[in-house]
C-alpha cells in the first residue's frame, strides 16, 4: 500500500486549451482565452503556496485538460515545487510538444513526467528524442498511448525506438475497452505487460478504495473531490479544518476503468506493481503475471 502519511493530489485547474488536435478527445485544438488564463495562473499560485504552508508529505500529479507545459507559469511552479521538502513527487500529464530544458532547475528526485504519444499530431523520432533528452536528465517518465486499432503499428514502433528502461504503458480506447480480440490483445500486452488492468471495467461499488483519504482531486477553486469520477464534494483545501474531511469510506460508482482512479481500489494491490513510480504511471519491471494477479485478487474478493 502506499504511506498512508503521503496524501496524493490530482490537481486541475481552469486550463483547457490544447495545441494538439486527436480525434478521441473532446479539448483538441481548443484556446484558453486570456482571462482563463490568468484564472489559472492566480489558482495554481494558491494552491503552490496551500502545499508550501503544509507539513505533510505530498504526492502531486497535474492531470489538465489541456496541454499546460507550453505555459511558462506551469514550468515554473514545478520547478519550485520539486525543492519543497514535503513533496515527494510533483508530476504531470503533458504531450512533451515542448522544449525539456527547464527541467535542469528541478530537483530531479522529486519531478516527474506523464508524457502521452499521439500519432499524427507529432512526428515520432522527434518525440524520441525528448524522451532521451528526459534519461540523459535524470528526469523520471513514463510514455502512454492510446491503443486505437489504426495505431497499433505506431505503437510497436515506438517500443522498439523508446529507451528499453522507459516503460509504455497502453490505454485501451474507450469504445474498446474489453472488446479487443484476444490476437489484439497479445499483440499490445507484448508492449504493455499491464495492459490487462486498462482493458476492462472494475466492479467497484462498495468496495475499499484510498480516494477521499490518502488520495483527493483538487480543482482549481480549491473544492476537492474523492476522485475525478465522483462529483460529490468532500471540502475545500483551503478550509482550516480540512483534513479532517479525510476519511476511508467505500466507493460509491457502480464502476471504474480509469488508471487514475482504479489504483487507489485497495483489493486491486496496484502499488506493487508501480512502487515509487505510481504517480507518474511508471512501473520498473511491468509483468503480466503481476498484473493478472492482481486482476484475480480483486475479483475474488468481491
Amino acid at each position: 500500500m502506499s504511506d498512508p502519511r503521503t496524501l496524493s493530489i490530482l490537481w486541475r485547474g481552469p486550463l483547457s486549451g490544447c495545441n494538439y488536435a486527436c480525434g478521441y478527445c473532446p479539448f483538441a485544438k481548443r484556446r484558453d482565452s486570456r482571462a482563463t488564463l490568468a484564472a489559472d495562473r492566480a489558482a495554481l499560485e494558491r494552491f503552490e503556496r496551500w502545499v508550501a504552508a503544509r507539513a505533510r508529505r505530498v504526492a502531486i500529479l497535474f492531470t489538465p485538460w489541456g496541454e499546460a507545459l507550453i505555459r511558462r507559469y506551469y514550468r515554473e511552479t514545478i520547478t519550485r515545487l520539486s525543492h519543497l521538502p514535503q513533496v515527494e513527487t510533483v508530476a504531470i500529464q503533458t504531450n512533451l510538444s515542448g522544449a525539456t530544458g527547464w527541467l535542469a532547475d528541478c530537483d530531479t528526485r522529486r519531478v516527474a513526467l506523464w508524457a502521452t504519444f499521439h500519432p499524427g499530431e507529432t512526428d515520432r523520432a522527434r518525440f524520441v528524442a525528448r524522451i532521451r533528452e528526459l534519461a540523459a536528465l535524470g528526469v523520471r517518465h513514463s510514455v502512454g498511448v492510446v491503443a486505437l486499432r489504426s495505431h497499433f503499428d505506431a505503437i510497436e514502433r515506438l517500443r522498439a525506438e523508446l529507451p528499453t528502461r522507459t516503460y509504455l504503458w497502453v490505454n485501451a480506447e474507450e469504445s474498446l475497452q474489453g472488446c479487443y480480440a484476444p490476437a489484439e490483445i497479445e499483440r499490445l500486452v507484448a508492449v504493455d505487460p499491464l495492459f490487462e488492468l486498462n482493458n476492462r471495467e472494475y466492479a467497484s461499488l462498495g468496495r475499499a478504495c484510498a480516494a477521499g483519504h490518502t488520495a483527493i482531486s483538487v480543482r482549481g477553486d480549491g473544492e476537492a473531490r474523492r476522485c475525478h469520477f465522483i462529483d460529490a464534494p468532500i471540502g475545500n483545501i483551503y478550509d482550516p479544518d480540512f483534513d479532517s474531511r479525510l476519511k476511508p469510506a467505500p466507493c460509491t460508482r457502480a464502476t471504474c476503468n480509469c488508471h487514475i482512479g482504479y489504483r487507489h481500489l485497495v483489493d486491486l494491490g496496484m502499488d506493487g506493481l508501480f512502487g515509487a513510480g505510481r504517480t507518474e504511471r511508471f512501473a520498473a519491471a511491468p509483468r503480466r503475471d503481476a498484473a493478472l494477479a492482481c486482476i484475480a485478487a480483486f475479483e475474488g474478493g468481491g
